[in-house]
């Protein structure tokens, strides 16, 4: 008896040691996102410029729902942080905590988005050469290799364009050629030589897209 207590001791504490180095070594989970909360903060902060679902109707500014989550949530990161510059956007999301943007990129995400249309009847021949097969002798790469033909994105990696008002997709292409958005250097270099028209073109044909 008097050998057995001290091995009973010494197999609880190993056990427990055990259950303390297990119990550190489990990867914290990502938190689950709250789509009501989601939905509540969307509507404080953002639905003034992209509407009550997301489907923007003022055609400078992006369609944002169905969009990949991962996608939504590193943009609003970036904003926040000043690696991706724009005033209104960075005033917006200040207040915003890593919870708040994560909750509102999988409401946004759950939303159904609606289909656009391509409005330039002689570009569209143009926008769909260059985004489906890009333009080799210029090095200027095909957009469905990263969006997928029918622009349903990659999710976590590449976002989703389909339906994407043209305004929008025509400035962001202009931002990228430009220097004047700098949080993407494949953009950067895809857009480096491409002209006013080749951007117009594909812009309109982004947002018939389905």
């Amino acid at each position: 008896m008097k050998l057995l207590a001290p091995l009973l001791t010494t197999a609880v504490l190993a056990f427990c040691s055990v259950s303390v180095y297990a119990a550190s070594e489990t990867p914290n989970r990502s938190p689950k996102p709250d789509l009501v909360k989601g939905e509540a903060s969307y509507t404080a902060v953002c639905v003034a410029c992209h509407n009550a679902d997301g489907n923007a109707s003022i055609a400078i500014n992006p369609k944002l729902s169905q969009q990949h989550p991962e996608y939504l949530l590193k943009q609003l990161q970036e904003f926040k942080s000043g690696k991706r510059k724009d005033p209104v956007m960075q005033g917006m999301v200040a207040g915003l905590s890593d919870a708040d943007m994560l909750n509102i990129s999988a409401w946004l995400a759950s939303k159904p988005g609606k289909l656009g249309f391509a409005k330039d009847k002689d570009a569209v021949a143009l926008g769909e050469r260059i985004y489906r097969g890009g333009v080799p002798d210029r090095q200027i790469a095909a957009c469905a290799g990263c969006h997928s033909p029918n622009g349903a994105g990659i999710p976590a990696q590449y976002p989703r364009l389909a339906g994407q008002n043209a305004d929008y997709v025509s400035k962001t292409l202009h931002d990228f050629r430009d220097g004047k958005r700098g949080n993407s250097l494949q953009m950067t270099g895809v857009t480096a030589k491409m002209n006013d028209k080749e951007i117009k073109a594909v812009s309109d044909y982004i947002a018939g897209l389905r």
